[in-house]
């Protein structure tokens, strides 16, 4: 189907303004559109309570946000944001989304504000993200009922490092984690597959974009290939949680999400593929400015929910 007519719309807006493409900039340039989409997005709904926090991790100290709901939280959801290891931020839309995510799964939400490149490349946001997983695993007895299970979240980056964490977690034994959300997730560092070179997906993310943000998160290119890095290179894909794979139809990442989800349903782990009809890469996080990101946390949160209750139904 066409591109979703209020992203459209507001592209053309973007174009208007005649500002360098993020791949034309310095990542300090490029982080100065945070506050303005923050600013458009707004103030998120009221939670429970919230609570920030600093973590060490093995290369300095971190912040995570904790956002619980009213009432007793049926789940722990760890969320790592997206922009490409380089942007994103929790005190900008990713506080909206965190909230609202952790209202409609009725769930803590702990959002990590992972080591951001190229100040801290790669494996920086890797260590960081399994140091927040570890954390709420530690402190699952305060951060939710008891039995309550522990889920791992993420678009684009922050979907390629909730991929990675569960491999990690898988691995190393710990923590169990009973469902990855993986939004638009980035699975591989492929640039020629299909959906990378098409001219409709080269949007608010295009081919040159995402090799901007690899050159600043890992420029060694062979090293790319790394299952931290990569996980859809990972040698063995069993054993992981179950999953949600949820796609954008425009998207240069379309086809490495699609064929995540294809090498794990071989592995024979569960896992649901969902595409985003009409929607492009970054449209999620956009709640409260493009019309498509409510109903994208929706369904996210509906997987997870979903997951819940039959995990209750097992305990």
């Amino acid at each position: 189907m066409p591109l979703e007519p209020v992203s459209s719309a507001f592209l053309a807006q973007l174009a208007e303004q005649r500002n360098p493409p993020i791949h034309e900039s310095t990542p300090a340039i490029a982080r100065l559109s945070g506050p303005v989409f923050a600013g458009m997005s707004g103030p998120g709904p009221a939670v429970g309570s919230v609570r920030d926090l600093k973590l060490d991790g093995q290369g300095g100290r971190f912040r995570v946000r904790v956002l619980r709901p009213e009432g007793e939280p049926r789940a722990i959801i760890v969320y790592f944001h997206g922009g490409g290891w380089v942007l994103g931020d929790i005190d900008l839309q990713y506080d909206h989304l965190g909230r609202v995510l952790a209202n409609l799964t009725r769930s803590t939400v702990v959002l990590v504000n992972y080591r951001k490149a190229p100040e801290h490349p790669f494996p920086a946001a890797v260590e960081d993200a399994y140091t927040g997983l570890t954390w709420a695993a530690e402190h699952a007895a305060e951060l939710a009922a008891d039995g309550a299970p522990l889920v791992v979240a993420g678009d684009s980056a922050g979907g390629n490092l909730a991929a990675v964490t569960a491999l990690r977690a898988r691995d190393k034994a710990g923590p169990r984690i009973g469902y990855q959300a993986l939004v638009y997730p980035v699975t591989d560092c492929d640039a020629e597959r299909p959906s990378y070179l098409a001219a409709e997906n080269q949007l608010l993310l295009g081919r040159d974009t995402m090799l901007w943000f690899w050159h600043h998160y890992l420029p060694d290119e062979r090293a790319r290939k790394h299952p931290d890095a990569a996980p859809l290179r990972a040698a063995d894909h069993t054993g992981l949680p179950p999953a949600l794979v949820y796609v954008a139809e425009y998207d240069p990442l379309h086809d490495e999400g699609v064929a995540y989800a294809e090498a794990l349903r071989a592995a024979g782990v569960r896992v649901e593929l969902e595409e985003a009809k009409g929607q492009m890469h970054g449209y999620f996080q956009m709640v409260n400015i493009l019309p498509g990101a409510l109903e994208g946390v929706r369904v996210v949160a509906g997987h997870i929910g979903r997951f819940v209750a039959e995990h209750g139904k097992e305990v």
